[in-house]
């Protein structure tokens, strides 16, 4: 039997031993009666009668108090165990520790990229190691708070939020908005500045895909501008007229409509000249008769007239439609650009398609195959199965799905450089994935990660709490670990080492390098060496 201090893992000096610490304060509470001690000169009723209530309530607060602890410089086979109380622990697929105390109701994750806490579901904060920002979760998604570098986001369930930060334009801008009743921007530069009190007045800019937005008493009247095209409506949406460069057109909603601009020429922001295609438009009791021109002054003009539900047919030089009735009806494409023809009735429910660009047999929902030349996908009773097969170097991509997401397997190659990742999921059950990079992990359960995969939200504020079993494996280190109810049994791996402990860390036994080493309650019952 050798020193239990006689192999000291110098990885773990200067680490604090929190679980050890509290312990140390409860003993230290314990009654004295010796020299120096808090019951010095106490009678020995007196004694008694605290003493007594003290170790009473020791003895509530659990065993694992009052449990030696090992030497400060002692290398502990579970990194700083204190059962379920208290754990930390090395990361196996980067560098950095990993604490939890309570099982999963409290947890710091300290890694290469970003550095955790929270208390899942409530609360989380990740703050970034490499970069500079930081994320705050609050019963994730009702409440969140994101900082990336200067600009900053805070919502409350997507209808209350403020935002800012420096623009594009090396300027401040903030935001503040209560969905869908409040806007306000304010900037550096007034013209950006904006606020919006709807329905009753207001203006936006750079909001809801409109470069700006005005209305008065909506939808009385509403002025919309998309780069050089202004709107203007009254009684939003039955009478507009509109205006831009080479274009003209107004409605009065659903009796006439029309829509023309010319094409022409304008210079880009790289400085080239680019022509911009003209159209026409009509409709006449919408959507029962509609006719359209597109792509003006371009080689591939395109024709649309609409006789619903009678008729439509489209035709240009690269493609034409013919389908009656509409919508489900028979119809027939022959698309010229990418070399196939298209037959369908009842459009889309059973279709056939034939041709170097697409090979299409469905009769919906018992079978859909579907060939392309860089990519394939079959369903049989759809959604019950459903695969898809891309297939467009460097990227090779196949994915199969079961019911959406009971089951599903993703799988990856990138073809330059022969790497592959995997994900697979059975939706309770678990979920598992490999990266490029060889990174292995297996989670047991998984409500929400085969729905939204690798998602750090969920990851960081839900997964935690229902990942009974954990197992994680790096190739390139050689390291794997796995957890059982949040170290109630661990196990690591490693060239150097094997570990294992049972009982939040109250039996333990490590065999490696430097022989073979063994702890119950935390007391070394065994130390050997390699000669």
């Amino acid at each position: 039997m050798g020193n239990v201090n006689a192999n000291v893992d110098k990885s773990q000096e200067g680490l604090p031993n929190k679980a050890c610490d509290v312990a140390a304060l409860f003993r230290s509470r314990i009654p004295q009666t010796g020299k120096g001690g808090i019951l010095a000169g106490k009678s020995r009723t007196e004694v008694r009668g605290y003493s007594g209530w003290i170790h009473l309530s020791l003895l509530f607060l659990g065993l694992f108090f009052l449990l030696p602890c090992p030497p400060a410089r002692a290398a502990s086979l579970v990194e700083q165990p204190f059962g379920f109380l208290y754990s930390k622990v090395r990361l196996t697929l980067e560098e950095g520790y990993r604490q939890e105390w309570l099982g999963p109701l409290v947890y710091h994750h300290s890694g290469e990229l970003a550095d955790t806490w929270a208390i899942p579901p409530l609360y989380s904060q990740s703050i970034g190691v490499t970069l500079d920002g930081a994320e705050r979760d609050f019963l994730y998604p009702l409440l969140t708070w994101d900082r990336y570098g200067e600009e900053y986001r805070f919502q409350i369930f997507q209808i209350f939020n403020f935002a800012g930060g420096r623009s594009m334009q090396n300027t401040n801008v903030h935001r503040v908005t209560f969905f869908p009743f409040y806007f306000q921007q304010r900037s550096d530069i007034p013209d950006r500045n904006y606020t919006a009190l709807f329905p009753i007045y207001g203006t936006l800019k750079n909001r809801f895909f409109r470069d700006e937005s005005y209305w008065v008493l909506w939808p009385l009247y509403i002025r919309s501008k998309k780069r050089d095209v202004v709107t203007h409506n009254v009684l939003y949406p039955f009478l507009h007229w509109r205006h831009g460069e080479e274009l003209r057109g107004g409605q009065f909603w659903p009796l006439y409509g029309f829509e023309e601009r010319e094409p022409f020429s304008f210079t880009n922001h790289w400085g080239d000249l680019q022509l911009q295609a003209g159209h026409r438009k009509r409709f006449v009791l919408w959507p029962f008769f509609t006719t359209s021109q597109a792509g003006l002054g371009t080689t591939n003009p395109v024709r649309e007239l609409g006789i619903l539900p009678l008729y439509y047919h489209q035709r240009s030089p690269n493609r034409d439609m013919t389908m009656f009735p509409w919508p489900l009806g028979y119809a027939h494409t022959v698309d010229r650009e990418n070399h196939y023809t298209e037959w369908a009735a009842p459009w889309p429910f059973v279709m056939f398609a034939r041709g170097e660009g697409k090979t299409l047999n469905r009769v919906f929902p018992l079978f859909n195959l579907v060939k392309r030349p860089t990519e394939s996908r079959t369903h049989i009773l759809w959604p019950l199965y459903m695969h898809q097969h891309i297939h467009d170097p460097p990227l090779d991509r196949k994915r199969t799905r079961v019911l959406f997401f009971l089951y599903g397997v993703t799988k990856e190659t990138n073809l330059d450089a022969g790497t592959t990742s995997e994900r697979r999921s059975v939706l309770p059950l678990f979920m598992w994935y490999r990266t490029h990079q060889g990174k292995e992990r297996l989670q047991i359960l998984a409500f929400l990660d085969p729905i939204i995969p690798l998602n750090k939200a969920i990851n960081r504020n839900y997964s935690h709490l229902w990942s009974l079993w954990r197992a994680e494996k790096d190739a390139e280190t050689g390291r794997a670990t796995q957890s059982l109810l949040w170290n109630l049994y661990r196990r690591e791996s490693s060239p150097e080492s094997k570990k294992f402990s049972l009982l939040f860390g109250l039996f333990q036994y490590e065999h490696g390098t430097n022989g073979r080493r063994g702890r119950l309650f935390y007391v070394p019952i065994h130390v050997s060496k390699h000669r």
